[in-house]
């Protein structure tokens, strides 16, 4: 993992060099598997069959035929990713030597670079205190380069308010037209009213939640007294963490939260890749494409619609 005082060119050979070669090769052609969602060409159309997607039903046909008939893709050789990405205070956060934010942007410069290395475009969307920047889709390294620039040289957030990570996913939902695979990039420490939004990406998208955590977070030690401050708000509080009876009501209110929102993002139908601050990203993303390659083969003889298939969940 690395610091926000890499610049973006550094922070790119090095992992070139100790990451995206070597994950290129573990994956062999799998990385079509973990991005799908690429734009679609109209085939042929057939009758429904038992099992079928509903929504490739074709409605003019069926009215004209009185048959129910469906619409036949094939993948285009394109793929488009976006990455939203949540830059609000609270990814400034790391209680050792690295910050969430910087996990993001290894995640981001792996992902990017791996699918510009084979052809395919990425574009992104920056949150901080509010939707600050659109960058459009492009390929290349040069184009990877600028996307890690707005990343690690955004100033670190100051508080200002709650996230409000349904603003992010408003616009993504807003601006992105064609089918797409979507990589939400958040800790998701947000003010409540974004689940909606979310699904609604989802019934368009292929979209993955990449959830930002750090261990401190989960568990607090035994630090006697320390003042805590919220990122978001910049409100500090004086505490002691001596109190065997004050960290367990922590933990537990943070396995609380960790249950909910894990629900909730299964119930929302999408994927979810979990990057603490002290993960190796390559065992997690090989972990992750596994997971995508078994949710692809069960649900392929499921019968199902993608969107009422139980996601997988990443531990």
């Amino acid at each position: 993992m690395q610091n926000l005082s890499s610049t973006p060119d550094h922070l790119l050979r090095r992992l070139e060099w100790t990451v995206i070669r070597r994950l290129d090769g573990l994956l062999q052609g799998d990385y079509r598997t973990l991005m799908r969602g690429a734009g679609m060409d109209l085939a042929d159309l057939r009758e429904y069959q038992h099992g079928d997607d509903v929504r490739h039903i074709d409605w003019n046909v069926t009215a004209r035929l009185q048959v129910p008939h469906v619409r036949e893709y094939t993948e285009d050789r394109e793929m488009t990713a976006w990455f939203l990405l949540d830059l609000s205070p609270s990814v400034d956060f790391g209680s050792g030597d690295v910050r969430k934010r910087g996990v993001s942007a290894e995640f981001v410069a792996i992902l990017a670079r791996l699918l510009t290395r084979h052809g395919n475009r990425v574009g992104a969307i920056l949150y901080g205190s509010g939707v600050e920047r659109v960058i459009p889709p492009g390929s290349g390294r040069r184009h990877v380069l600028h996307l890690l620039k707005q990343m690690l040289e955004r100033p670190d957030g100051s508080a200002g308010g709650e996230t409000k990570l349904l603003d992010l996913l408003h616009a993504g939902a807003g601006m992105l037209q064609r089918r797409s695979t979507v990589f939400v990039v958040s800790d998701f420490i947000s003010a409540p009213g974004w689940e909606q939004s979310l699904g609604q990406l989802v019934r368009r998208h292929e979209v993955t939640a990449v959830r930002l955590s750090d261990p401190l977070e989960k568990d607090l030690p035994d630090l006697g007294l320390l003042t805590l401050e919220d990122a978001e708000t910049g409100e500090q509080l004086l505490v002691d963490t001596h109190d065997a009876g004050f960290r367990r009501r922590l933990s537990e209110l943070a396995a609380e939260r960790e249950t909910t929102l894990r629900q909730t993002l299964a119930a929302a139908g999408v994927d979810t890749l979990e990057l603490s601050t002290d993960d190796n990203l390559i065992e997690a993303l090989l972990r992750f494409t596994d997971l995508r390659k078994r949710r692809v083969r069960g649900s392929a003889g499921s019968g199902l619609p993608a969107h009422l298939r139980p996601a997988l969940m990443e531990s």
